[in-house]
This record gives structure tokens, C-alpha cells and sequence, in this order.
């Protein structure tokens, strides 16, 4: 027999009843029936009960163990009475009868429970986070990790694509945020960057003549962390296809992230065409360019209701102003002066005037309007609002003022506390869509200028015409969006492949021909060789995850995450550098500067 086990502790069915076993791992508890003592025994593959009884010659070890010991048993298989069985246990119709037991490593008094899994401090769960990995769920939710990216390749090569593996030692790209720089001992005064993406060299690639690539790509970011973005590295399904449009890039991955979300989305359903929506429409009808479309709540522009009203707050507003608009947020089911009044509250809450709304009820055999808004508006407006709206006694309406740019965000977070307090929101489903057509620029306000709004390398829709144009923030470009219950999570467009339109595009930022030679000089070199047009998109391997198994924290599906504020407690990094260390890379740490 082997010297550890015969079987994991998942493996043992009736049929092995009456053989000689050996099984290793963890006691995840005893329990003491009387003087009878029954032992969980854990390991990565599952669970078997093992039962040992005052007669037997391992009792006396038994006695002795206690949660998180390592031990081998050998024992009896037996089968389980009908009354006892466990049918939410693979080893559920079989019990171990121990007859001996070797302590392989004894546990000190554990930092934090592995047994029933009560919250407990991040702080201690990251620690150790070797124990809290022992975790039922933690431990499940890791091993769907590697299944679902198992399965991203599985899918990207039956699709046609070839992986490849790209630097990560490179050179500083703006990808949106700080990149961990990394000294060059060899060239004093030198930095290596690691990558924020894989961008250039995909690109890169596709001049080189690989017609589809991906990998699974290793990300470094040193930006702040949040609950679905961690500090430091992230992972992401990142690809790139020669020849193609949108369309194809489109066609392609769709059925693979579809694919993806079915094979492990435990019967919930999962969208089957996603909808293209364009971002302009996105943020009229959700206030978000990743919009939740489990909430049916789609907001509609209602000024002509409002213009020349007896609300003289949003009359007196649109009159003066040709950029204002009126949006309104049906609620249906909504309609209670009380839930009104609770969105109020949170609307100031967030330092906003208010929520203006109207409310309906049935009176008289029909269904008026209620609340200050109605009264000031008049019947036949306020039923006018109700018409375009489709809405019903017992449903409710908010209303938002201004210029739509200031206070979309806004309105976004209105039709999501909406739908999620009104319990509108199917949680059990996987809504994905795409968002399409995209600002090709934004206006800094801070700066005074123009810059791009998301990936600089995409292709302006009008190409060097539409650069040429008269209003640069009008344009829009080829880039797209995945979105999947309110996240982010895939990221593309069809790249700038024209050396002259990457030049004009940066210049209208405020690089120059020189800078632009500079900063990207492979790219820019390539591209005067005979580049085809190429396009792709990037998927976040972390947040997909995160979705399938229902976490709300990254830290959740990862295994060895930083803390909120970006340190590694269990390895304790960061930490400074040896002396020796900093003299080999001509280094010397300044310390900071401390703030009054």
C-alpha cells in the first residue's frame, strides 16, 4: 500500500465496502458521540467520516488530534445505515472504521477558523492566507478559477486561435494608469516598466503575420484597489485578429464568452444574441456605459412634458438653457408617497437638491397623479408623462434636471437604487451585451484640453477625415465594451494601423511627430511595413470569474491578493531594499516628504 493512501478522501463509494483503506489529510473536526469519536477527514479532493470506537487500537491516537493536524488513517470501509447516510457528501454511504492513525505534522492553535467559515478580519485572512485557502468556499471558488481559464483556452484554440506568451519586462505604455517600474541594473538610470497590457506587442504581432493570437496575460497596475479591480497584477483573456472589423471581432467572441458563462453558470440562464448598444444610447437609457440589464428600468427623456410648465424649476431651467434636459426614471411598483420619499432623502444624502417624481393611484375609476410635482404640472402632463412611460396605478416616476452631462452618472445610480429596493432586478441570470461606438475623445476640464477617452491606439471612425473634422469630440471610434450584470468585462477595438492617423490622433492631444516617434517608436516603425488592419479586445479573467461564482471581492477568487492599501501581508511586501541591493542598481530611496 502506498505510503500516505489508497484514495483521496472524495473517492470511497458503497462499492469499496468492506476493503482495507488508506486515507491522508486534514482533520477538519471531531466530535465526541459518547465516548464514539467521529473525525472529518479533509483533503483537496473532498471528505470522508471516519469513525473510531473506544475498542479500536488507533482510539488512544485519536484522542489526541484536533482540527488542521495532518494524519494518515488505515482502516475498514463500512456502509452507513439508511438514517445516517449524507447525501450532500460524494463519501456520503460510507464511514472509515479507524484501526490505526500516524500523526504526519500536528497544528498550533489556529489565527482564524477553517471550519464553518465565519467572517473574520481580512487583515488575519490574508496572513495566513495558506489556512484561509482551506476554506471550503475559498478553496472551491480557486479551483473554478482554473477550470473556467482551463476552458478559455480550451474554447480560444477550437476557435482558431494560437497562444503566445509576450515581454514582461517592457517599456512604459499609457494604458490609463501607473506602471511598476523596474530598475536596470546594467544601465544605470534606466527603467524597465512591467506591462499595463500586452497592447503594442499584440499589435506588433499582427504586422509580424500571426493571424490570431491570445493569452492569458499577466497585468501590472499601481493604481488604488478596488472591490473589482486588485492592486497590482490581474489577468486577462487578451487576443488580437488581422483582417478583420468589429463585426468579425464580434462574431468570434461572442459565442466563446457565451460559452464560457453557460458552461459554468449552474443552470441560470445566460444571454443568447447579446445587444449592441451604442454608448450614446447607453447612457440616455441606463446613465452608465456598463449598464445593469437585469433592471428593467430604462430612463426616457421627457422635457417637452416639463418646458413651459407651472414647475418653474425645471421650465425656468430648460428656457434659459438649450442644453438642458429632463430624464425620467420609472418605477414601477414604485408608487407609495413613502418609497418616494426614501429616494428623496437618499438623492440629498449623495448631495444632490432632491428627486423630483409623481406617484399614481386609482381614484374615482381612474388613475391620477400624485405629489408635488403633478399638482404643479397639471392633469394632462402628468398623465402625458404616464403615457409615454407606460406606466400603471401603484407604479411612481423620478425626474432628473439639467445638462445631461452633469448629472447622468447620476441618474444611473437613481435607476439602479430603483430597481435594487423595489426588488426589480433578476439576480439569477447573466445579462451581457455589448457597448459600442464609443467617444474617440474627452474634454479635461482641469487641463483645458482634449485627450483620449479610452484606448489610444483604436482606429477614429472617418479615419484622417474625421481627425481633419471641425469637432474632434464628436468623433466616435471603433471600440467596444462587454458588459455583464453592471461590469466591465471585456475591453476592444480596431486599432490604428495608418502611421499618418496615429500621428494626427496624438497630435490633437498634444504630442508631437517627435513624441509620438519617441514614446512609440515600435509601433510607429511597424506600421510603416505593410501592417494589415487588426483589431481584438481583452476580457478580465478576475471579473468573469468573480460573476460565475458569485463573489463580491476579487479577493474572493484569487490566491495570494494584497490588502486595501497594496501590501502583500503574508510574503510582507513591499519592503525596502538592502543596502547592497540599491547600491548594484545605483539606487539611492529618498524618503518622503511629510505632510503639515
Amino acid at each position: 500500500m502506498h505510503r500516505y493512501r489508497s484514495h483521496t478522501c472524495a473517492a470511497l463509494t458503497k462499492s469499496d465496502v468492506g476493503s482495507t483503506v488508506r486515507l491522508s489529510g486534514w482533520v477538519h473536526r471531531v466530535r465526541d458521540h459518547g465516548g464514539l469519536l467521529f473525525i472529518d477527514l479533509r483533503d483537496h479532493y473532498g471528505m470522508t467520516q471516519v469513525v473510531v470506537d473506544p475498542d479500536s487500537p488507533a482510539f488512544a491516537a485519536a484522542e489526541k488530534v484536533r482540527g488542521e493536524w495532518v494524519i494518515r488513517i488505515d482502516g475498514a470501509v463500512k456502509a452507513r445505515s439508511l438514517e445516517t447516510i449524507n447525501k450532500h457528501m460524494a463519501t456520503g454511504e460510507i464511514e472509515l472504521y479507524a484501526q490505526e492513525i500516524e500523526v504526519l505534522s500536528a497544528a498550533k492553535e489556529l489565527p482564524l477558523p477553517v471550519f464553518g467559515e465565519p467572517d473574520y478580519p481580512e487583515d488575519i485572512r490574508l496572513k495566513y492566507r495558506f489556512l484561509d485557502l482551506r476554506r471550503e468556499t475559498l478553496h472551491r471558488n480557486i479551483v473554478k478559477r482554473t477550470q473556467v481559464i482551463a476552458a478559455m483556452r480550451r474554447r480560444m484554440h477550437d476557435t482558431g486561435f494560437t497562444e503566445y506568451s509576450t515581454p514582461i519586462l517592457t517599456a512604459s505604455s499609457p494604458e490609463g494608469a501607473r506602471d511598476f517600474l523596474v530598475p536596470s541594473r546594467i544601465h544605470p538610470g534606466t527603467f524597465f516598466a512591467l506591462p499595463q497590457a500586452p497592447q503594442q506587442y499584440k499589435q506588433l504581432l499582427m504586422v509580424a503575420g500571426f493571424d490570431r493570437y491570445f493569452q492569458i496575460a499577466p497585468c501590472f497596475r499601481d493604481e488604488d484597489p478596488r472591490a473589482d479591480r486588485l492592486p497590482g497584477e490581474f489577468y486577462q483573456l487578451d487576443l488580437e485578429m488581422s483582417f478583420v472589423t468589429q463585426e468579425d471581432v464580434w462574431n468570434t467572441m461572442e459565442p466563446v464568452m457565451r460559452g464560457i458563462f453557460e458552461e459554468f453558470a449552474e443552470g441560470k440562464p445566460v444571454t443568447k444574441e447579446f445587444p449592441r448598444i451604442p454608448y450614446d444610447e447607453a447612457i440616455r437609457k441606463y446613465g452608465s456605459d456598463k449598464p445593469d440589464l437585469r433592471n428593467p428600468i430604462e430612463m426616457q427623456n421627457v422635457t417637452e412634458h416639463f418646458a413651459g410648465s407651472g414647475f418653474k424649476v425645471f421650465a425656468g431651467m430648460i428656457a434659459s438653457n438649450p442644453k438642458v434636459e429632463v430624464w425620467a426614471i420609472p418605477a414601477r411598483t414604485g408608487g407609495s408617497r413613502a418609497f418616494c420619499d426614501r429616494m428623496n432623502a437618499w438623492a440629498q444624502s449623495l448631495g444632490q437638491p432632491g428627486l423630483g417624481y409623481i406617484f399614481w393611484k386609482e381614484e374615482d375609476g381612474k388613475t391620477a397623479g400624485s405629489g408635488p410635482l403633478a399638482k404643479n404640472i397639471g392633469e394632462e402632463r402628468t398623465d402625458a408623462v404616464r403615457t409615454q412611460l407606460g406606466l400603471e396605478a401603484g407604479d411612481a416616476c423620478f425626474f432628473v434636471a439639467g445638462e445631461p452631462s452633469k448629472f447622468y452618472k447620476f441618474a444611473g445610480e437613481a435607476r439602479t437604487k430603483a430597481g435594487e429596493d423595489l426588488n426589480l432586478v433578476d439576480r439569477d441570470r447573466f445579462e451581457l451585451c455589448w457597448i459600442i461606438d464609443f467617444p474617440f475623445y474627452e474634454w479635461l476640464e482641469d487641463e483645458k484640453k482634449i485627450d483620449f477617452a479610452h484606448n489610444p491606439f483604436s482606429m477614429p471612425q472617418g479615419g484622417l477625415e474625421g481627425l481633419n473634422g471641425p469637432d474632434p469630440l464628436s468623433l466616435k471610434a471603433y471600440q467596444y465594451d462587454m458588459v455583464c450584470n453592471g461590469f466591465e468585462i471585456a475591453s476592444g477595438s480596431i486599432r490604428n494601423q495608418l502611421p499618418e492617423v496615429m500621428v494626427k490622433a496624438f497630435e490633437l492631444t498634444g504630442k508631437s511627430k517627435e513624441e509620438v516617434e519617441e514614446q512609440f517608436g515600435g509601433l510607429y516603425r511597424a506600421f510603416q511595413y505593410g501592417a494589415p488592419p487588426h483589431g481584438g479586445m481583452a476580457a478580465g479573467v478576475d471579473r468573469v470569474i468573480m460573476l460565475l461564482v458569485g463573489a463580491k471581492n476579487l479577493r474572493e477568487i484569487s490566491l495570494f491578493p494584497m490588502n486595501q492599501q497594496a501590501q502583500d501581508l503574508l510574503m510582507n511586501a513591499p519592503a525596502p531594499a538592502a543596502p547592497k541591493q540599491l547600491m548594484e542598481l545605483s539606487l539611492r530611496v529618498i524618503p518622503p516628504i511629510k505632510k503639515d
